[in-house]
């Protein structure tokens, strides 16, 4: 069935696609570009929060277009240590993602409820049979499992609070690990989004991705009881995301690649290997696509495969922990590392969570006393963690 032509197309509306388009959209407004997203909304039913010290000027001017929620500083808290810190904060939910997109795009550039039965090189075809054609095509869509590679799991629930009272929190508390572990590195992450609601997710650093709300809800009843937290529960959100530790790299581009087709996101391998973050590596991608928005399908594909592998070697370091994480001691006491962590300068941490560790830096969160026994860490670093072929959640 014949459908419409454009210069660009996305495939997936989610972080990745969506930023994608808006760094199109501001650099190249001359340029024709559609987002093809198979849910009713783009971003789905996420929050993605990050440091402004993980983004450059520019990519924080991207994401400034999506008025995110700000705070000057946050707080982490472990059984014997606490800290506050001043690095500033942002969070972005789905819904404000959504609105912001359906604001700055033009309307004909958004496709929602619009699932993808295949693409190649030249174009989009929709379930229905529709296609779109394109010069170029960008495939953003997310992933379930990679076998080729290694690693565990981050799992999560979230739930957005309204509060009786005014909570009184106000900044983040990005780690909460003051709580039973359960067999994981466990923590509560709390952002105080108005002075009467509150997102509380509990999150687990897992062996394995089972999620079962059954379970977790409970808990995070218990948590906001805890704290005099009482309200109304406004929306709720789950995730499962891979904590990739190692693998072949090569195998895995090669099972998400379409000939001529450039990918980014998750699919592409853009993510922070031990904190699941992709946001800032979505940003810089985006930014980076929309300055070559003039070559070839086939060369801006080759080009992103190419960041995708110094992505991959300059993480080397982030695999390696997380593989200390996972294998070096019992689960209970993964917290350790992470106590530690925080007790670093602060410069260091920023540094951790926007992946540009210096060799100074990963020195000196590998010396000094080791969180976990020294046998279990040199076993741990010695192998890269079952594969990340995703059993049922």
């Amino acid at each position: 069935m014949n459908g419409r032509s454009t210069d660009i197309a996305i495939a997936g509306g989610g972080l990745a696609g969506g930023l994608i388009a808006l760094a199109l959209r501001q650099a190249r407004p001359d340029l024709a570009v559609t987002v093809v997203e198979g849910g009713e909304t783009l971003g789905g039913n996420h929050r993605w929060s990050w440091f402004i010290t993980d983004l450059d000027h520019a990519g924080t001017a991207l994401l400034d277009h999506f008025e995110p929620a700000r705070w000057n500083g946050y707080s982490v808290r472990f059984p014997a240590h606490s800290r506050e810190l001043s690095t500033p904060y942002r969070s972005l939910n789905s819904a404000a993602f959504d609105r912001a997109l359906r604001r700055l795009l033009p309307r004909e550039a958004i496709r929602t409820s619009c699932p993808i039965a295949a693409l190649d090189a030249a174009g989009i075809v929709l379930s229905g049979g529709e296609r779109i054609a394109a010069r170029t095509v960008i495939d953003a869509r997310g992933i379930d499992a990679a076998p080729s590679l290694a690693g565990g799991w981050q799992v999560f629930m979230g739930r957005h609070l309204r509060t009786r009272v005014p909570h009184g929190l106000d900044r983040p508390i990005i780690m909460d690990a003051a709580v039973a572990q359960h067999g994981a590195y466990r923590f509560v992450y709390t952002l105080p989004l108005t002075p009467d609601e509150l997102f509380v997710e509990d999150t687990y650093y897992a062996n394995s991705p089972a999620l079962d709300p059954a379970v977790l809800a409970p808990r995070i009843d218990r948590y906001c009881a805890r704290n005099r937290w009482e309200g109304a529960t406004v929306a709720e959100e789950t995730g499962v995301l891979p904590v990739i530790t190692g693998g072949n790299f090569a195998a895995f581009q090669a099972a998400h690649r379409t000939p001529g087709v450039a990918v980014a996101g998750a699919r592409g391998g853009f993510a922070h290997p031990l904190t699941s973050y992709t946001l800032p590596f979505a940003a810089e991608t985006a930014l980076a696509i929309a300055s070559s928005a003039d070559l070839p399908g086939s060369v801006l594909a080759d080009l992103l495969e190419g960041r995708a592998r110094d992505h991959w070697q300059n993480t080397i370091f982030y695999r390696r922990l997380g593989r200390m994480l996972f294998g070096a001691g019992a689960a209970d006491d993964r917290y350790k590392i992470f106590e530690r962590f925080y007790r670093l300068p602060h410069p260091l941490i920023e540094r951790f969570y926007a992946a540009r560790s210096t060799r100074l830096d990963q020195a000196r969160v590998l010396l000094g006393k080791p969180p976990v026994p020294v046998l279990g860490a040199m076993r741990a670093l010695a192998t890269a963690g079952p594969s990340l072929a995703r059993a049922a959640a």
